[in-house]
Parts: C-alpha cells; sequence; structure tokens
C-alpha cells in the first residue's frame, strides 16, 4: 500500500513537470505584446519652409536681391556685406543648380530667411536640408535670428569641394555662439541653452571671405529645406 502512495505522489509530481513545461514553452513562443498606440517617440515636424532661389530674367550671374526668392511667403536678410552675394546658375541643371554664390564677398557675409506669418519651433526633431557646394577650405554653418532679435551661428560647418551634395542636419545637435550681425563674426564662449522655440529668421553664413572668380575659396547654396513646427506671430 506504501509503494502505491509512493507511486501515485511520484505520477503527480510528473504530470506537474510536464504542465509547468508545456507552459513555459507556450510562453516563450506567444508573440510580444504590441506596444502602445502612438508610442513612436517624438514625432517628425512638418516642411517650415523650402526656397530654391529663382533666376532672374536675363539669367547668368547678378546680385541677390528679393526678387531671388522663389518663395512668395519668405523674406530675405543679407549679412554684410551687402551687394557682393552673387545668385547664379541654371534651373533644372544638377551640375550647376541657382544658387547663392559667395565668392565675391570681402569679408563674411551670408544670407537669412523669415517667414512673414510664422515663427520656427526648431526644438525636438527639427532639421535643415541643403544643397552644397565648397572651394577650399570654406564651408557653411547654420544662424538663426531669435524673436527677441539675437543672432546667433552654431559650431556645425557644411560642404564639399568634390561636387555638390545634399545633406542634413538635426538643430538639436548644434551648439551655438552669438553673432555679431554688423561684422559678421562670431563673439563670447559657447552658450550653455539657447531657446529655440520661437526662431524669426533661419540661415546660412561663411565665416570666411571670398577669394573671387576661379578656384580658391567660396561657398555656394542652393535649395534649403527646413523642418520645423510652426508658431504664429
Amino acid at each position: 500500500m506504501a509503494a502505491t502512495r509512493i507511486g501515485l505522489r511520484a505520477g503527480a509530481r510528473g504530470v506537474l513537470s510536464l504542465a509547468l513545461m508545456v507552459a513555459v514553452a507556450a510562453h516563450a513562443q506567444a508573440p510580444p505584446a504590441p506596444a502602445p498606440a502612438g508610442d513612436h517617440g517624438p514625432a517628425r515636424p512638418p516642411l517650415f519652409l523650402r526656397e530654391e532661389w529663382q533666376q532672374g530674367p536675363k539669367g547668368g550671374e547678378h546680385p541677390v536681391t528679393g526678387a531671388s526668392l522663389g518663395n512668395p511667403n519668405l523674406e530675405l536678410t543679407q549679412i554684410v556685406p551687402a551687394g557682393e552675394i552673387e545668385l547664379t546658375g541654371t534651373a533644372g541643371d544638377e551640375g550647376n543648380p541657382v544658387h547663392v554664390w559667395l565668392g565675391l564677398c570681402t569679408a563674411p557675409c551670408g544670407v537669412a530667411l523669415r517667414d512673414k506669418q510664422r515663427y520656427a519651433d526648431l526644438t525636438g526633431l527639427a532639421r535643415i536640408r541643403w544643397n552644397t557646394k565648397m572651394s577650399g577650405f570654406h564651408q557653411v554653418r547654420p544662424i538663426v535670428r531669435l524673436a527677441d532679435g539675437t543672432w546667433l551661428a552654431a559650431d556645425h560647418g557644411v560642404g564639399t569641394a568634390r561636387d555638390w551634395l545634399v545633406s542634413e542636419l538635426f538643430v538639436a545637435d548644434l551648439h551655438w555662439l552669438k553673432l555679431d550681425i554688423a561684422r559678421g563674426v562670431t563673439t563670447g564662449p559657447p552658450l550653455e541653452h539657447v531657446d529655440l522655440s520661437r526662431v524669426d529668421q533661419i540661415g546660412f553664413i561663411d565665416l570666411m571671405p571670398g577669394s573671387g572668380h576661379g578656384p580658391g575659396g567660396w561657398s555656394d547654396v542652393a535649395q534649403i529645406e527646413v523642418y520645423a513646427k510652426s508658431v504664429p506671430r
């Protein structure tokens, strides 16, 4: 009789062990629970502005003016020295697109764009995409004008002399210095905190003077896009 009880207990333990193994296997093979709806990280901001530049009726090379803008919602600011920033290129020509050329600048110079009705919120996943080409050691870097009138220049320069190159950068990866807009030079130490939730103007600057026509040192900037949230003015 005792042997019978021992056998029953052993059999019960075997059944329990088998049931536990089946349960563990079923759990391992079960598909993972779906992520909560909307749990995909920060949302990508939409296109805030795009500028491809508008060639003049006669084509060729000529000074940049407000008429050089192809986007009617934008206004243009030229960073000193005014009148030395040129527009050239041909629409539809990938090897020579319509672009701003900084080769005649006798001091640091650049361009900024202002949406007439909206500030840009450059926080989160805001980014800039542009098509650039350089000569020599030149690079262009982003600049912004905050809603309070402060001008800033970023620490990151872009551009290659090999060919036209479309590149992107996240604004959140940039560090900033104050920009003396009258002279086109950076001033002071790197800023520890910059509020980019209300940006009035966005553009680019080359902190080196140009060398004129021919190889040497200059910057080209064709189409530029900014992806950011909009804030009403």
